[in-house]
């Protein structure tokens, strides 16, 4: 049956490797996913471990439900230590590797140790094999891809493989899949890096019982005829993601010049229905694709059309290049974000981080914080296309002082350049937020204050909340599966019950990446998508599991409770500004200066905010530290935690 799929241990320094059964205690307290990846975490690395040495674990996995009758189950999580927080590590990305590793017989894998030279892993139907890889070294994400397909004579051969900044340890490189599928977020990909591990390859051909097919491929196209009916996602499906950076910079919500304007004007062309023009003009009228199982197809296929990369195929790109390579460095050419978006999936690096660092460089150089003497000669000005390109290689390959500072994140480089430039940096527990800006928007303020992994919109994002849904719609949504009768408001601007939605949100995308689907397939842009109340009988007639929906929802709890535990272990402490639930003084001291009238002069309130975290932190049993109440973690069976039983 699916629940037939092991994990591995695999000791790199050693050679030795291990294979176990998941037992069925630890799939009905974790599912699978992340949420057992966070179990294997707390229990299998050391408290205060240097995240880049051999003592760091790295896990990677699929869902309870990867690779089954459900459709979008095509998510790998990849979780660790961070190099670039010193706190949970984790990122999530799409593709078809998680499905390929399922038929090879595997949902998780545990790598320690180190290996004395460069290997990969080639896993085929139940085995595994560390294979040499230094004719693979320095090879890009894509080459090391095909290589390993001709190497091992299999096209069919899936891979998630690091690039050049993987093996120069930026602290934020990616872990890869195909051209674009990018584990972006907390530098997975320098643990990989660290390890000597090339990559992660995957082909199998063993059955899957699913308990209940015919039950099971029923209910599906009831999923699917659900989400493709919605807006969200047929516009998805034309324009791709890239809509959602149209909408928010029309509104003013998203960071320009660093975060000195919240819209990029006069941005025609990186606008989405001019990206979607590059694609069809470059690859033809079916431009579009999906991962695994996906029928949504929200990703564009492009060929660059001019510039030094001329020609050269990508997909994409996400609302994030947009960010990353306009909307923040104030560079409004189509070329330069789509060039910028193929040059960090070569390389294996993440785009926002790499965009954030960039244009808070940008303006530490126009405020006269950084020199010429700094940049190497590089005029570092916002605006200036070839200098942010210039830097996306700097950074990869730690090439002058600045390129190499900017490698090791945003804190040690603040440390490191010194006169008030951590001012200026916009981050949270060492992450770079993505290009939105939320002083507007108090509830989204607060997801990414308190968000596990560090300044994030994928892990508690309430992003319905920019709806005006009716309160008896926000009511339905956010009283099931767990009854609530606290204040709720329509209103973005507001502070009242947005504590309640983000906790919300927040067990709803945990249990989402413990089933092993896509955030698009559930309440996190459609309010209509399935959640809770759906999942039990996906999970039951695909794996035989019986579950209810309040179970779902207590499993996600104690998933976030023991993540919330490894961070308390590493130094997380609430109001601290670089390892706590804290934001920025900015979004408190300067008001918005562009957009909607809604959010012209906006900016979070201080108090109020605190009071929205007090709130918070007792919907998930806290005390006012952001502590887990010893009662909180006897109810979700933490209290002997770390147990060792996998």
């Amino acid at each position: 049956m699916a629940l037939d799929r092991k994990i591995a241990y695999i000791d790199l320094s050693t050679g030795k490797i291990e294979v176990k059964p998941i037992s069925l205690e630890m799939r009905k307290k974790y599912l699978g996913g992340r949420g057992l990846d966070a179990y294997l975490l707390y229990n299998h690395t050391e408290k205060g471990c240097d995240p880049l040495g051999p003592k760091n674990t790295l896990l990677i996995s699929g869902g309870i439900l990867t690779a089954t009758c459900a459709s979008a189950t095509a998510r790998t999580h990849f979780m660790a230590k961070s190099p670039l927080t010193g706190m949970v590590g984790s990122t999530n990305m799409g593709g078809f590797f998680a499905p390929e590793l399922a038929w090879a017989g595997f949902h998780h894998l545990v790598i320690k140790g180190k290996a004395k030279k460069p290997v990969y892993l080639w896993i085929h139907n139940g085995e595994i094999e560390i294979r040499d890889a230094g004719h693979l070294w320095g090879k890009t994400t894509t080459e090391t891809q095909w290589a390993i397909r001709e190497e091992l004579n299999n096209e069919e051969i899936k891979s998630a493989v690091i690039g050049p900044a993987g093996e120069n340890l930026v602290r934020f490189a990616n872990v890869m899949t195909g051209i674009k599928n990018s584990g972006g977020r907390t530098g997975m990909g320098a643990v990989m890096g660290s390890k000597n591990l090339k990559a992660v390859a995957a082909r199998g051909t063993m059955d899957i019982k699913i308990a209940h097919p015919v039950d099971a491929l029923n209910y599906n196209k009831r999923f699917i005829d659900q989400i493709v009916s919605s807006k969200v996602s047929q516009t998805q499906g034309i324009l791709g993601t890239p809509f959602i950076w149209g909408a928010t910079n029309s509104w003013g919500g998203i960071r320009c010049r660093n975060f000195q304007y919240n819209q990029c004007e006069y941005a025609d062309d990186i606008e989405p229905e001019r990206l979607d023009e590059i694609a069809e003009e470059t690859m033809g009228p079916y431009h579009m694709a999906s991962c695994f199982g996906c029928q949504v197809h929200c990703r564009a296929k492009y060929r660059i059309p001019s510039g030094p990369y001329a020609g050269k195929y990508d997909e994409g790109p996400e609302y994030t290049s947009q960010g990353a390579f306009g909307g923040e460095p104030d560079c409004k050419s189509a070329v330069t974000v789509l060039t910028g978006n193929h040059l960090v999936d070569q390389y294996g690096m993440d785009n926002l981080e790499t965009g954030s660092l960039i244009s808070w460089a940008m303006e530490l150089y126009e405020l006269g914080i950084l020199t010429t003497k700094e940049t190497d000669g590089l005029d570092l000005r916002f605006g200036n296309d070839e200098a942010l390109l210039e830097m996306v290689h700097r950074i990869c390959f730690r090439t002058g002082w600045l390129g190499d500072t900017l490698a090791d994140g945003g804190i040690p480089a603040a440390e490191k350049i010194g006169k008030k430039s951590f001012d200026y940096l916009i981050q949270v527990k060492g992450m770079s937020n993505l290009h939105s800006d939320e002083r507007a928007t108090p509830a989204l303020a607060l997801n990414i204050a308190t968000a596990s992994r560090g300044s994030d919109h994928l892990r508690s994002r309430p992003a319905i909340d920019l709806y005006h849904l009716p309160e008896e719609v926000l009511r339905k949504i956010y009283s099931t599966p767990i009854p609530y009768d606290g204040p709720l408001s329509s209103e973005h601007t507001s502070y009242v019950g947005k504590a309640w939605m983000v906790f919300w949100q927040e067990n709803c995308y945990m249990a989402v990446d413990c089933l092993g689907i896509c955030k698009y397939h559930t309440v996190f842009l459609g309010a209509t998508h399935p959640h809770f109340e759906d999942w039990p009988k996906v999970v039951y007639y695909n794996t035989g599991l019986e579950m209810t929906p309040e179970e779902i929802w207590e499993i996600a709890e104690r998933c976030n409770n023991i993540e919330r535990l490894f961070n308390l272990r590493e130094g997380l402490q609430r109001e601290d500004l670089k390892k706590g639930d804290m934001l920025n003084h900015r979004y408190f001291d300067e008001p918005c200066r562009r957009g909607a009238p809604d959010v012209i002069g906006a900016k979070i309130d201080r108090k109020k905010f605190k009071k929205m975290i007090d709130e918070y932190y007792q919907h998930h049993g806290w005390d006012e530290n952001g502590v887990p109440t010893s009662e909180t973690l006897k109810r979700l069976g933490l209290d002997k935690e770390p147990s060792h039983l996998l």
